[in-house]
């Protein structure tokens, strides 16, 4: 593996922010916005919220309009990265690292650039080479590859050039898709999860740390 472009999804990788996104859709999606069936929480992790509706009113039926949806995500996402979230264990040293093996560094996720932006302000995650989300770009977000294919061209390398950091399903299919080399980081959120799709597995930062940056 021997890429210069490192693109990191951030909920469940940088964030532990999956934790709460559950507990919200178990509360109040699962329970109180779907009109039938009982999702997992692996069909929707990494998909953007707007394309979740969608995905929720096709196969089970929706209670409320995508407005109150989309709404009920944005009120809930205050806290979730304003107050609870806590940076993933030598983040700040990593990116710090990486740059200077002089390697790129960016974000690449289904959330929106308000949401990425408060994460990258109370961490000082920046500087940052691409922030891409979703929303930036017209075509279907994850587990389509379209989100990590423009992240590449954004950056004037291929796909293959770079490495994928991700922990959702639908998230590591459209890192793999894109044929960037994917390494899946498991963690509570996604221990019980078939991650298989990755071309490596690591367990926690220090396994992520030594797969980036050729430490062991």
């Amino acid at each position: 593996m021997d890429a210069n472009v490192v693109l990191f999804d951030m909920d469940g990788v940088l964030v532990d922010s999956e934790q709460y996104w559950h507990a919200f859709e178990d509360d109040w999606v699962f329970a109180k916005a779907i009109e039938s069936g009982d999702p997992a929480h692996e069909e929707i992790t990494g998909m953007n919220f707007r394309e979740i509706y969608d995905y929720l009113d096709e196969e089970y039926g929706t209670t409320v309009t995508k407005d109150e949806f989309v709404a009920a995500y944005q009120e809930n996402s205050v806290d979730v990265y304003g107050e609870k979230v806590v940076l993933m264990d030598g983040a700040e040293d990593l990116f710090a690292d990486l740059r200077a093996a002089g390697k790129k560094v960016a974000i690449v996720s289904s959330a929106p650039q308000n949401w990425i932006g408060t994460v990258r302000e109370r961490f000082a995650l920046d500087p940052l080479d691409l922030v891409l989300s979703a929303d930036d770009i017209d075509d279907p977000g994850k587990p389509e590859p379209h989100i990590y294919e423009e992240a590449a061209e954004r950056l004037g390398v291929a796909p293959e050039e770079c490495i994928v950091v991700e922990d959702s399903v639908n998230g590591i299919e459209s890192a793999a898709r894109s044929g960037a080399y994917t390494i899946a980081y498991r963690g509570e959120q996604n221990a019980e999860l078939d991650l298989s799709q990755a071309d490596e597995i690591v367990d926690g930062p220090e396994e992520l740390r030594a797969a980036l940056l050729g430490e062991n």
